[in-house]
């Protein structure tokens, strides 16, 4: 059984939406966002930096050999390798799966980095303190990142081509990031974002 420590908006919504499109079981355990408790002994010993998600596979009776993982990307991974059956994702070693690691990985650490970092400029330097240049630069790199998603998927229905992948669930998540943190999409990206949402598996770890 897989169970997910999550938080609604945050980057538990992936391995949750890889769930439900490979139909697998898992449960949601809710965790106290603040951060007294992100601070505390029980949950640094699931995430050591206090933040979410965490998964769990139970491997049995004994929860001491339960595996524990804490990085959203990998869960993916984890979850496509373990419980996939060879499904949204190419097959290793191909051309198409080096594309499918490129643009996962650009989701979260390219494209979704400025928009964490408008988040974090946010919570360090509220009202008045705020920075707008700061601000403004992020803004411009996230901006730049969805176009690049945008050319990608010009011809084509999912970053990978007509087939539905992973790696469209990790781009997915940092499109509802950046529809919140940027001024507006380019244009050339919404018709992706709006098939992603349309999706009942994205709906179902969304809503």
């Amino acid at each position: 059984m897989l169970t997910i420590y999550h938080v609604p908006g945050t980057r538990g919504v992936r391995a949750i939406w890889l769930c439900e499109e490979l139909d697998l079981p898992y449960t949601v355990e809710a965790v106290d966002f603040s951060p007294e408790f992100r601070a505390s002994n029980a949950w640094r010993e699931m995430n050591p930096v206090g933040k979410v998600p965490v998964l769990r596979d139970s491997q049995g009776a004994d929860a001491q050999h339960d595996f524990l993982m804490f990085e959203s990307g990998a869960m993916v991974q984890y979850i496509l390798d373990r419980y996939g059956d060879g499904r949204l994702q190419p097959a290793p070693g191909t051309p198409a799966h080096g594309a499918y690691l490129q643009w996962s990985w650009f989701a979260e650490a390219t494209f979704s980095r400025p928009l964490g970092e408008i988040v974090n400029h946010g919570r360090e330097f509220p009202g008045d303190q705020r920075i707008d240049a700061v601000v403004a630069e992020m803004q411009a790199r996230g901006t730049l990142c969805a176009a690049a998603v945008g050319d990608a998927v010009a011809s084509s229905d999912f970053i990978l081509g007509d087939d539905f992948s992973a790696a469209d669930i990790m781009m997915g998540y940092t499109l509802m990031l950046a529809e919140r943190f940027l001024p507006q999409l380019p244009d050339s990206v919404t018709p992706y974002w709006n098939r992603l949402k349309a999706r009942r598996a994205y709906q179902q770890a969304v809503y």
